[in-house]
């Protein structure tokens, strides 16, 4: 197939963490003999803040771990989507686009006979429904919601008649286990202070256990205000700022144990889904620890892949056990790993975005890969 990917950013995930599956996913097409590719806007707010803070420099060590990753710039104002979508198969338009691109593209779809989809990765449709409801999605195919709710919403509201679950995945080829030689700590937090979306929960779930258990703790991530940065000093917890999204499993490797401190707006309106890093973690071998989130749709076991402290007190008590009972800790990472590595990679994620290309009729000559990747990788 030729696949058309409009993204916010392929090359940058500053304070954009879908680059990581979409990277995975663009990867895994390639390696299947598809022809993809991904448009970004130029000077995009995501990439503008990386190179601003931290230089070109960062573009070309992205190229050490995804090597030929590569995209295309646009200025809406001169996009030629005739010449840009000629010969597509399937048009993926990501929900963090321009709403005047969304609606070209669609017009343009009316005249065109590839499939086009509307694939949305954020808690917007409830926390922004104004701005949701105004993408003008009538043109297209379906939606590719990365929850069942978030698919049920679309299709309730009417914003499209036709929606698929798609949940995000670890890129196995980037996330696996390290070597770890030697502990630099003992707990390690990536995220981003979460634009206030979770303050009291990072307190009662990440600082407070860690100061109170003496614990070695670093926290990596970016856009954190200053009485942020403050009480993580008074917690103990050295601030690492921006980690390269492609750098985490390295660091994963040398500390024992990381959490997950969902944002507010998943665990009280958006169940089922976790976003990305828990899946980062489990892939990466390292035990996991998470604030309360409803696995609504199964995607794994709690209490076996990673363990669920409902207060503060409980994430104190699951602390101190995975850092002093080194068979739960390795229990912990093996069935982790192992439920990413049956269920939840890249790979999975392309064999069913290939079945609904299959449902909405595109050839099944074009599907068929000439290099199918495993979606199995060893334990």
């Amino acid at each position: 197939m030729k696949l058309v990917l409009f993204y916010h950013s392929l090359l940058s995930d500053w304070n954009h963490g879908n680059a990581h599956f979409l990277r995975g996913v663009v990867t895994e097409l390639k390696s299947r003999g598809h022809d993809v590719q991904v448009y970004e806007p130029k000077s995009g707010w995501s990439l503008s803040n990386l190179i601003g803070h931290y230089g070109e420099q960062k573009l070309e060590e992205l190229q050490q771990y995804y090597p030929g990753l590569e995209t295309n710039f646009y200025e809406l104002d001169s996009l030629n989507l005739d010449e840009v979508l000629a010969g597509a198969d399937l048009v993926l338009m990501h929900e963090w686009n321009d709403h005047e691109l969304v609606r070209r593209v669609g017009e343009h779809r009316t005249q065109n006979n590839y499939r086009l989809l509307f694939h949305d990765t954020h808690h917007r449709a409830v926390t922004e429904r104004e701005s949701m409801a105004a993408y003008d999605l009538s043109n297209y195919d379906g939606v590719l919601a990365f929850g069942e709710v978030i698919k049920e919403l679309y299709l309730k509201e009417g914003w499209t008649q036709k929606a698929w679950t798609w949940h995000e995945a670890a890129d196995t080829r980037v996330f696996y286990p390290h070597t770890k030689d030697s502990f630099d700590g003992d707990l390690v937090w990536i995220g981003n202070w979460g634009d206030e979306e979770r303050t009291a929960e990072l307190h009662e779930f990440l600082l407070n256990p860690v100061k109170e258990l003496g614990l070695k703790a670093k926290v990596y991530g970016v856009r954190y205000p200053d009485h942020a940065i403050k009480s993580l000093a008074e917690a103990g917890i050295e601030y690492g700022e921006w980690l390269p999204n492609y750098k985490a499993p390295e660091v994963f490797a040398r500390y024992k144990v990381t959490v997950h401190v969902p944002r507010r707006p998943y665990v009280e309106a958006l169940p089922g889904i976790p976003t990305i890093r828990p899946f980062e973690a489990m892939a990466c071998g390292i035990p996991l620890i998470s604030a309360p989130w409803e696995d609504a749709e199964n995607l794994f076991t709690p209490g076996k892949d990673f363990l669920v402290a409902r207060n503060g007190e409980e994430m104190k008590q699951h602390l101190q056990t995975v850092l002093t009972d080194q068979r739960r800790a390795m229990d912990l990472m093996c069935n982790g790993l192992r439920v990413i590595n049956r269920r939840h990679s890249c790979a999975h994620r392309v064999n069913e975005l290939e079945a609904i290309c299959a449902e909405l009729g595109i050839a099944p000559s074009k599907i068929s890969s000439t290099s199918n990747s495993p979606v199995a990788y060893a334990e």
